[in-house]
């Protein structure tokens, strides 16, 4: 008997499938074609032959805990205490799973904001709660009266996707003050907040929970070095939590994974020392103004894209086709592979919207929008 009946293969497998049958440029996926740091290379040639292949303890690598620590409060001015609030996870994805299984029992319900991540949802049914789908309002802002309207004795848990995937959407400080508001009228509720794309933020700078004084003792943040340093295939993320919370976070953890890959730990905290993240952020703020201006003279048309490496357009100039069928005409006629946004809604929202990763080389881009523009 299926836990997960109704769940279908993940979207972003079926895309790059597709896109790989069909010798497709692939925009689907979020990861990065392109080399990492030369500098993270060397560190990882020159440990490999050290004594770092055992595991670590259970927490994570304490040098990187340290670290993380410490880049907590460079960045967020908050005082995380290395031992009783963060946790190493084998990705965001492993780190928001345990969450929810810590968290939500039999019954419990957990809000969720549309469009979302496709791991949310999943993660709810196995832990036997109910998933509350609250759709965002059209300009992706958090619509707070649809939120509390859905709050029963019965909530749990909100979660929060900020910088948000898959609309690059960046949460402002009069939403952060009006969920404070709202989770101070319900203080049974504990907002998990997915914040994996942090460092990549463009128009204005990343909010976190972490630098919001009221939120602190009743929020999970869940972050990642996959996404943050380009290394996606290592799975290596973090949850930053309330000791009382991250006790029982971690006794779900120990039993899922023990502790996470320690040759990825072991680099990470030493290339910690030399990465500047800023420069991170940089190197995305140019790969998207790229990918906007190859297409500003095509049919598309582009959203904002205030954080991630995510592009949204609309193709409604171009076809009255669903986004499904569209995304995979795109791929069988065009040779570009995309995702739909309908499939980040529950009830499949199709405002014909596409999304394009652009976590690439410019002349991946480059090649892609030159198909793009004939369309």
């Amino acid at each position: 008997m299926s836990k997960l009946p109704n769940i279908p293969t993940s979207i972003f497998s079926v895309m790059s499938q597709l896109a790989n049958a069909h010798g497709a440029i692939n925009l689907s996926q979020g990861f990065p074609n392109f080399p990492v740091d030369e500098r993270l290379l060397q560190i990882s040639e020159r440990l490999l032959r050290e004594n770092v292949h055992q595991y670590t303890p259970m927490a994570g690598l304490p040098s990187l805990l340290e670290k993380i620590a410490a880049l907590t409060a460079k960045n967020y001015q908050r005082k995380v205490n290395m031992a009783s609030e963060l946790l190493i996870t084998a990705g965001a994805t492993q780190g928001i799973y345990t969450v929810i299984n810590t968290l939500v029992n039999q019954g419990d319900e957990v809000i969720i904001l549309d469009p979302s991540y496709d791991s949310y949802e999943p993660s709810v049914l196995v832990a036997g709660g109910k998933p509350v789908r609250i759709s965002l309002n059209d300009d992706y802002s958090p619509n707070f009266n649809r939120i509390e309207a859905e709050i029963t004795t019965k909530t749990k848990l909100i979660i929060v996707n900020n910088p948000h995937n898959p609309t690059g959407r960046i949460w402002t400080e009069s939403e952060f003050e009006a969920l404070e508001t709202l989770l101070d009228k319900h203080p049974q509720v504990v907002l998990l907040s997915d914040e994996v794309y942090e460092y990549i933020s463009f128009a204005h700078a990343h909010i976190s929970a972490n630098s919001r004084p009221k939120l602190i003792d009743k929020t999970i943040i869940a972050s990642s070095f996959g996404k943050s340093l380009h290394v996606t295939g290592w799975k290596v993320g973090y949850l930053i939590a309330p000791e009382k919370i991250m006790n029982e976070i971690k006794k779900v953890h120990q039993f899922l994974v023990f502790s996470v890959n320690s040759f990825s730990q072991h680099v990470i905290s030493e290339y910690l020392d030399v990465v500047d993240f800023a420069a991170i952020a940089n190197m995305y703020v140019r790969k998207r103004d790229l990918f906007q201006n190859l297409l500003k003279d095509s049919r598309f048309e582009l959203l904002p894209c205030e954080g991630t490496y995510f592009q949204v357009v609309n193709y409604k100039q171009i076809s009255t086709k669903n986004d499904m069928d569209f995304a995979k005409e795109l791929i069988t006629t065009h040779g570009v592979a995309s995702i739909p946004i309908s499939v980040f809604y529950k009830d499949a929202t199709d405002k014909q919207m596409l999304r394009f990763c652009f976590a690439k080389t410019d002349e991946t881009l480059i090649a892609a929008a030159e198909k793009l523009r004939k369309i």
